[in-house]
């Protein structure tokens, strides 16, 4: 029987499943060469072999409750509770020697976010959300009054949402940009005020699905600005989706970058 949220014994077990996910992913890194998938995005059997493994501990510490995941089913399971999986976020990072990572699982329950766990082996950092029940970094919970006290002007652009620059050639970008590589840090970098916004302009599902809860849990606002990723339905293949979206630290920093967010989307 699927239940609501998982028992201390159940999250204990995701636990020690990132344990091992984490360790031989920092053995692996920078001593392992990468393939490149249809989709011109980068691979390597590091990623096949933490998919693997996450799929089979989630099924054992969740029975019946389906894995969508980056490198295996890209369908949304049919089943009430699921997990949505990105084994390693930043591959390119990974394969080329730049120690910045992560490993992203996330519950679905209802269509939404439930328990999310996002670990960055090499940072030795674990981000854990639970709804309702707030964030933690380390086991140490995460406030929005941190954020706030925080200074950075700093704004997260991915690769492919640098192009709204272009969009917009008569006006000065309102911000610092940075480029990280990684969609699922970019988003948590607002919830840590380390940047007032990110911009992302093709994420899939399993690159945004943990970040999404450490995001609403520290009362950061999103926009989604095509395709709104709690309206999927079951049985539909997400993997040519994407989920353009602006991610701020408070309302008035959305406001101040949903005109560049508009403009990315445009045809």
């Amino acid at each position: 029987m699927v239940t609501s949220v998982l028992s201390d014994d159940q999250l204990g077990a995701v636990h020690l499943l990132l344990d091992r996910i984490r360790a031989r992913q920092l053995q692996d890194f920078g001593q392992i060469g990468s393939d490149v998938k249809p989709d011109g995005s980068l691979i390597t059997d590091c990623d096949r072999w933490s998919d693997a493994s996450l799929v089979e501990g989630l099924a054992s510490i969740a029975p019946g409750e389906g894995v969508l995941s980056e490198e295996g089913s890209k369908t949304v399971p049919k089943t009430r509770a699921y997990w949505v999986v990105d084994p390693l976020d930043g591959t390119t990072n990974f394969a080329a020697g730049i120690p910045y990572w992560a490993i992203s699982v996330a519950r679905f329950v209802d269509g939404r976010p439930s328990e999310v766990f996002l670990d960055v082996p090499a940072l030795n950092q674990r981000f854990v959300a639970l709804r309702g029940r707030g964030a933690t970094r380390n086991n140490q919970p995460l406030t929005s009054e941190t954020r706030v006290l925080a200074t950075s002007a700093c704004v997260s652009l991915c690769s492919r949402s640098i192009r709204v620059l272009q969009r917009k050639p008569d006006q000065r970008f309102p911000g610092k940009i940075r480029l990280l590589g990684v969609a699922s840090l970019n988003l948590v970098s607002v919830a840590m005020g380390q940047t007032i916004a990110s911009l992302e302009a093709t994420p899939k599902l399993w690159d945004l699905a943990a970040a999404w809860l450490v995001l609403d849990e520290l009362g950061c606002p999103i926009r989604w600005l095509d395709a709104d990723p709690a309206r999927l339905t079951p049985g539909e293949d997400v993997s040519e989706l994407g989920f353009p979206m602006l991610a701020a630290g408070s309302w008035a920093h959305l406001a101040r970058f949903l005109p560049w967010g508009e403009a990315l989307v445009q045809p």
